[in-house]
């Protein structure tokens, strides 16, 4: 049986195939998002309607305005006073906080607010006609049910194999009068595809009935842009479970063992016109599924994982470069000269004469070596990267940097390859007094450059990436790099993944401080307990008169373990005020105190955008390491001293670290699977 698929992946699977083999494969959004609304505004929706339903059930104000007798009762009455107890419990606290540190979400807010109405227009309506048959102290428990949402079943495929669906619906309501049990799914864009959101509901029905033994009908609510509800009877539900689904889980366990060069790769979805242009996956789904070209990302797994560096065919090809091709068969020297003299000559052509020094080659680009003839300023050719890209139809600006007796043109490589992890980590056998290094990636030479985390340098670091740029992976690698090398005993790994998606293996290892931090509350009890162990030790290494972790690990007869926290998308748990300034006192503390103590933070984050990524932040985390940016601000933020440059990387892991005052450029790992044991 293959690994489980949620709800959610088996409606993606009937709306696109594609879309649902990157998401499942690699990670990412796979929730389409029509022009017009906010990105978040899905999650927001989803937890408030959680919360409202709490609190009708909970507050005894909502039980009395049932008190009266049902004939007596108007829906938009009851409706609009139900609208008016939660705003003021709930939702109008809820605003003030958010726009008290992000005034520009009130428009997101708004339309949260206009959808939730719709909702409790409806519950205002089932309740009146549930109230004919129980009285007002039942009637609410008794239509909006408290039964624990989470389902799961092993459907038996036609092919004699097993797989495993789970998912969590949104909610289940009782009405009386048509004697119908309903699973409800809340959407907040009106739905696309109305035979795929059949196939979700028709999966959480099934599955609940399965579980409990009751037959259970199905509906959607689309609350945005205006309500809309579809429901389904238990029969519709019943027949489409058994005549669809199984099948559809056969297409997709075959789907996902499908790796590029293969023939019959998933196919693309049916309504192009409805989803291709509101696709959250786009770009690597035209660059990953095209026939002339395949992955070039260490996010995307190589066909032959099992070699460490393999050379895969451009994925940013394009019209306007039409000798890629070519260049990309020739060896990587040979290319090297070719895109240096073409480089000379286009320079030449601008009025700026140059000559060819060499290159150096690594993974995702070539570095040409260019001296200026005397006279030639070296501005002049910074000045040129624009045009460069143009004439050489570059999708990035070329990177230009003067060096000690050359300048330097990074330009991306036609056979980009992958640097595999298994060619550069090995485990080894652990030792007390080993230094505790984390991988950041492989230079011009090949050689895989590590960061000493008891280096005051680099004891703590800043990880900034957008989408696409290879953090997740970067993070993974650097994660494995430490557990490789270092027994349980030795190291101990705090992970903090509000997005639960960059960890998911890594969940039951022992080398774990605490379980996985998934939620803002947990993070900042995580964050304060290292403060705590940080301050317990220091009170330990002075009864034992020493210094640091080293000294103090030398003599003790129970070694101390280093602890390492790994924090993905800090910038999550940024929006509360009160969150932002618990979580920055904890860094401020750790980043100027904890390097002896033998804690060390990694922070990052895919918005490393000044309120996110505040100067309390950035004095505190002196290693930094910068994947591709989302703007030149961005980038100056992450590295500092106004360094722009990763704001032009090739993205897929192509990074710069900052140690001190230097700056380099590397590849990081990529590991094609993880294995623990």
């Amino acid at each position: 049986m293959s690994k489980s698929y949620s709800v959610t992946k088996v409606r993606v699977a009937f709306e696109c195939p594609r879309l649902f083999y990157l998401g499942h494969k690699f990670g990412g959004s796979m929730m389409f998002l029509p022009r017009g609304n906010p990105v978040s505004v899905g999650t927001q929706f989803h937890a408030l309607a959680d919360r409202f339903n709490f609190v009708i059930r909970h507050d005894p104000r909502f039980q009395a305005l049932f008190k009266a007798e049902p004939d007596l009762q108007k829906v938009d009455e009851i409706s609009a006073q139900m609208q008016q107890l939660l705003y003021e419990i709930e939702f109008f606290p809820y605003l003030q906080k958010i726009i008290q540190t992000s005034p520009e979400k009130a428009e997101t807010l708004y339309q949260i607010w206009q959808g939730m109405r719709g909702l409790i227009q409806r519950w205002a309506k089932l309740l009146i006609q549930n109230r004919d048959h129980c009285s007002a102290s039942e009637v609410i428990d008794k239509t909006l049910l408290d039964l624990k949402p989470s389902v799961k079943h092993e459907f038996q495929l036609p092919n004699g194999n097993k797989q495993l669906v789970q998912g969590r619906f949104d909610s289940l309501i009782y009405d009386f009068q048509n004697h119908s049990l309903c699973v409800v799914e809340y959407k907040t864009f009106s739905s696309q595809d109305k035979s795929a959101q059949l196939a979700q509901v028709a999966l959480y029905s099934y599955m609940l009935k399965e579980k409990i033994g009751v037959s259970i009908d199905s509906a959607v609510y689309s609350v945005l842009p205006d309500w809309q509800e579809l429901t389904f009877s238990w029969d519709e539900l019943e027949k489409t479970v058994h005549q669809l689904i199984p099948h559809k889980l056969q297409q997709m366990q075959a789907w996902i063992a499908w790796e590029v060069g293969q023939p019959d790769p998933p196919p693309v979805t049916a309504q192009p016109d409805l989803f291709c242009d509101i696709c959250p996956q786009k770009r690597k789904c035209q660059a990953y599924f095209t026939s002339e070209s395949a992955p070039t990302s260490s996010e995307i797994p190589i066909a032959k994982p099992q070699l460490p560096i393999v050379t895969a065919t451009p994925a940013n090809r394009s019209i306007e470069n039409p000798q890629a091709q070519s260049i990309a068969q020739l060896s990587p020297n040979s290319q090297a000269d070719l895109m240096g003299e073409k480089l000379v000559k286009t320079l030449r052509s601008f009025g700026i004469m140059v000559d060819y020094q060499g290159a150096a080659i690594a993974p995702a680009f070539i570095r040409v070596k260019l001296r200026p003839h005397e006279g030639i300023r070296v501005s002049a050719i910074l000045r040129s990267s624009n045009d460069l890209r143009v004439q050489l139809g570059l999708a990035y600006p070329p990177l230009i940097a003067p060096q000690a007796g050359y300048v330097s043109v990074d330009l991306p490589r036609p056979d980009r390859q992958i640097a595999s992890f298994d060619r550069y980590i090995q485990r080894l056998e652990s030792q007390r007094h080993a230094s505790l290094k984390i991988a950041i990636g492989v230079n011009l030479e090949g050689q895989l450059v590590e960061a000493d985390l008891s280096d005051p340098n680099t004891c703590h670091f800043l990880v900034g990436g957008t989408t696409g740029s290879g953090k997740s992976e970067f993070l993974r690698s650097l994660l494995l790099s430490l557990i490789y090398r270092h027994s349980p005993e030795q190291l101990k790994i705090v992970l903090v993944d509000p997005k639960r998606v960059t960890f998911p293996e890594f969940e039951q290892m022992p080398w774990l401080y605490a379980p996985v931090v998934k939620d803002d509350r947990h993070s900042i009890e995580i964050m304060t307990n290292l403060v705590n162990e940080m301050d317990r030790r220091y009170q330990q290494f002075e009864k034992s008169r020493c210094a640091d972790i080293s000294t103090y690990n030398a003599k003790a007869n129970q070694p101390l373990p280093r602890i390492v926290c790994i924090f993905d998308e800090y910038a999550d748990f940024m929006t509360e005020k009160d969150i932002r300034n618990a979580l920055e006192q904890s860094i401020k503390r750790l980043g100027a105190m904890a390097r002896a103590a033998g804690i060390h933070l990694i922070i990052a984050t895919q918005r490393p955008e000044a309120k996110v990524v505040t100067p309390i932040i950035r004095s505190n985390l002196p290693g930094r390491v910068a994947l591709r940016t989302a703007s030149e601000a961005d980038s100056a933020i992450i590295l500092g001293n106004k360094q722009t440059a990763a704001a032009n990387l090739l993205g897929k892991g192509d990074l710069l670290f900052q140690a001190s005052s230097e700056l380099s450029r590397l590849q990081s790992l990529f590991a094609s699977s993880i294995d623990l044991g």
